[in-house]
């Protein structure tokens, strides 16, 4: 066996122990916790803001209307989601998507207000769907989906929101509006920037970094989201860039006007849309309402899930309910003049950080949010519109770490390929034709390597009861991405249902790939969540996933 793979099969431990007061988010639970979830929803807010303003903007929506976005997730997604610390809102993973549909649908509508209503329209259909997939229990379409298309998909995500907001930061407008092509007119850019707003947002950008690469702990106190915006601000007014003329810096002539800041209504009910359905009859638009519902619940399943594990009570959501809660919120945003929101996993994360300790850290994010709208309007607009790229452009350099190619190269050659094909075909044609392409290059190289064809979707599982009591699961054949969440629904049924130790032996199976090594894993952290023991034989080095009761290796 690899020494590599040795050492992620050593990472197989069990997680600290479930605490024994796990708070709820009902009734109770609100007024238990109120100091914490109310703090945590402060401390959120103050990230979400210019997040949400940022997301907007580079998705040529109105930028009130990711605040609005954020505001109704908080505000609906508490009372149907038993996701407890998850934060729903707009998401710059979905900037492609939304960035596409307003600009196919403003051609096809014949105008950019018209495309945008017209967009609003393609929001409530695919929130509708996402409610049918909810009720249909798809919560589980993460499962199906290898990790490293998932991975690479992210990454071109990354490369695309690099592509457009570096142009932003700079304060220049580019000609194109493809990726690559907007890639190759950076350096364009460089050489014709806005040195005002260039200054303000590569001094933000190095303060993103700078902060990323620091253990100081009063970075989990005081948001540096927040410190970049009041930093923007004052440099902002320093340079006068809420006026109209054209200063001369270093024989650069520097043009100020208005729109060098953020452009929002005075009065929240000034920002509130009403959608055209009229778009529905469209063809392109069924096109657009299929990505917003696949792709937006993908993320969003695969975000709830990354913070279910990070969350210190372990407590494991529904992520059916989850994908429901969404699609409400999504139907509801979008009937006033938002845009698709998701389960968000940075200011997720940030909840978690803050100390929250239920979903209504959520729900006081969005009361937060509504005050800052309501009564810091004039606040809002001194906002330079370079510190929103800056955070944006950062957060495209993370989804595109060069960490990502390494932990790809670590994962196997087959790993790195997939992720690279991946990424360069969602750059080249579009997310979704890429995502398909790149589970199309991981099923050919599966059947390369030796695995059946009649294995891709129906696994060989033997389950039998051993003497000790525990419960063995014998996977043949195979055990790839596309055959596995029947086998974790037997390994679900037995060990979290029934009770019952689990063996999963691998040993008969030809191919096992790392998605179903991901997906073990996970299991594994379940199981030690429930006080079980899951076992997993046949992958080189037999162990118990769990130290909680560990199994032996039946004779």
């Amino acid at each position: 066996m690899h020494q590599d793979q040795e050492a992620r099969m050593a990472d197989l431990v069990e997680p600290d122990p479930p605490r024994k007061a796990v708070p709820v988010g009902d009734a109770r639970g609100f007024r238990r916790f109120l100091k914490e979830d109310m703090t945590s929803g402060l401390l959120v807010f103050l990230i979400a803001l210019p997040l949400c303003l940022g997301i907007a903007s580079a998705s040529e929506f109105p930028m009130m209307a990711g605040v609005l976005t954020a505001i109704c997730g908080a505000m609906v997604s508490p009372w149907i989601s038993n996701s407890e610390l998850t934060i729903k809102g707009p998401a710059a993973g979905l900037i492609v998507i939304t960035l596409g549909a307003i600009q196919d649908m403003s051609q096809q509508m014949g105008g950019k207000s018209e495309g945008y209503k017209a967009v609003l329209a393609i929001g409530v259909a695919a929130g509708v769907l996402q409610i049918v997939f909810g009720m249909m229990r798809l919560g589980g379409l993460g499962d199906f989906f290898p990790s490293a298309v998932v991975h690479g998909m992210m990454a071109a995500i990354g490369v695309i929101i690099l592509s457009k907001q570096t142009h932003a930061l700079l304060g220049v407008v580019p000609e194109g509006q493809e990726p690559l092509e907007l890639l190759w007119q950076i350096p364009h850019s460089v050489f014709h920037a806005n040195l005002y707003l260039a200054f303000i947002g590569l001094v933000c950008l190095c303060l993103l970094a700078a902060v990323s690469f620091s253990n100081r702990s009063i970075w989990k106190k005081i948001p540096v989201q927040m410190v970049v915006m009041v930093l923007a601000i004052s440099i902002g007014l320093v340079l006068r860039l809420g006026d109209h003329r054209i200063d001369h810096v270093a024989g650069w002539n520097v043009p100020v006007t208005e729109k060098a800041l953020v452009q929002v209504p005075q009065d929240i009910f000034g920002a509130i849309t009403l959608p055209d359905f009229r778009a529905l009859q469209i063809p392109n638009a069924w096109f657009w309402i299929a990505m917003y519902a696949v792709i937006g619940s993908l993320e969003s399943v695969l975000s709830a899930r990354a913070i279910e594990m990070l969350d210190p009570y372990r407590r494991r959501s529904s992520l059916n309910r989850d994908l429901l809660a969404v699609g409400v919120g999504n139907a509801a945003t979008s009937m006033i003049g938002g845009m698709p929101m998701i389960s968000e996993i940075v200011r997720s994360k940030a909840n978690i950080d803050n100390g929250a300790k239920t979903r209504f850290a959520n729900f006081w994010h969005g009361i937060f949010l509504l005050l800052s709208v309501v009564s810091l309007g004039s606040l809002i607009q001194l906002i330079p519109t370079a510190a929103l790229a800056a955070m944006l452009v950062f957060t495209g350099l993370r989804l595109a770490s060069p960490y990502e190619f390494v932990k790809m190269y670590r994962a196997g050659p087959d790993q790195l390929l997939v992720f690279v094909f991946t990424m360069g075909m969602v750059l080249s044609t579009d997310l979704l034709i890429g995502i398909l392409l790149g589970v199309l290059m991981t099923t050919l190289i599966q059947l390369a390597r030796g695995v059946p064809l009649r294995s891709l979707f129906h696994p060989s599982v033997e389950v039998e009861t051993l003497p000790d009591g525990s419960c063995r699961i014998q996977a043949g054949r195979a055990a790839v991405f596309s055959n596995w969440s029947s086998v974790q629904r037997r390994i679900r049924e037995l060990g979290i249902v029934q009770r019952c130790p689990v063996v999963v032996d691998l040993s008969g199976a030809k191919y096992v790939d790392p998605t179903v090594k991901d997906r073990l894993k996970e299991l594994g952290e379940e199981f030690a969540r429930e006080n079980l023991s899951l076992a997993v034989l046949g992958l080189g080095s037999d162990r118990s996933i769990t130290s909680s009761n560990p199994v032996d290796r039946p004779s």
